[in-house]
């Protein structure tokens, strides 16, 4: 899988400018909030990763977290959060940052949010380990971590998998794709690269970095979000995980 070319996806101006009409418009979504504001106390420093143009770190400030550190591995992500904080004057640091290899010191945060499916979007199934791997480094003993996934087998799409499943059988599918579950799809503002993954996968690999699963559920089943939110994103997979002591 070329990284250079998903990462020039999420570089590119319509790319960007999508993420910031979400940031703008949509805030955080009803599951969000209902997770976040149950694991994080507003004085705890928390660090989001993938954080786009800053929809979850602005969401939080509105509800009072002042301590949130918005990360994402394209710049023009960043500058753009930038420019949308200070036109709303907040006060929210933001940095680009690779989740595969963090800047930080170990236990330094009090938890930690990688939002909109990003995780899975970190091309190779051994960078996605290396970044749960320094996620869970970073965290203080007991520290919360929550992200989202899309779960092959509750998807809307059986179809499509079904048919992938036979073409792998037979050896046919794509040459840029390393495991079943990848998908990845061309565009001219570059490489939309997601990994589907299914439960038990997810449940293995965060075993294999050490965290304690405490809850896995679908959006679907903790709200019925807004016709503009289940527009923005397919029905996702919300797991909350904790670093041991």
């Amino acid at each position: 899988m070329d990284s250079e070319a998903v990462k020039h996806y999420f570089e590119s101006d319509s790319v960007v400018a999508h993420y910031a009409n979400a940031a703008s418009s949509l805030g955080l979504w009803v599951s969000e909030e209902k997770i976040f504001t149950r694991l994080f106390k507003p004085e705890d420093s928390i660090l989001e990763l993938g954080s786009g143009v800053g929809r979850i770190a602005i969401g939080l400030h509105e509800l009072g977290y002042r301590n949130v550190l918005a990360t994402d591995f394209s710049r023009a992500m960043i500058q753009r959060t930038r420019s949308l904080a200070k036109l709303l004057e907040y006060s929210i640091p933001s940095q680009v940052a690779d989740a595969t290899e963090l800047k930080f010191e170990d236990g330094v945060f009090d938890g930690a949010i990688f939002g909109f499916n990003g995780l899975m979007q970190i091309p190779e199934a051994e960078k996605r380990i290396q970044a749960l791997g320094e996620i869970h480094r970073v965290l203080r003993p007991r520290a919360w971590f929550t992200f989202t996934t899309h779960d092959r087998e509750r998807s809307a799409h059986q179809d499509f998998w079904q048919a992938e499943q036979i073409r792998w059988a037979e050896g046919q599918q794509s040459p840029e794709l390393e495991i079943f579950g990848d998908r990845a799809e061309k565009y001219s503002d570059g490489l939309h690269f997601m990994h589907v993954p299914t439960r038990v996968e997810v449940e293995a690999l965060l075993k294999e970095t050490g965290f304690n699963l405490e809850v896995s559920v679908m959006r679907s089943e903790l709200c019925d979000e807004p016709p503009e939110v289940q527009d923005f994103s397919d029905d996702c997979r919300f797991w909350v995980v904790r670093k041991p002591e």
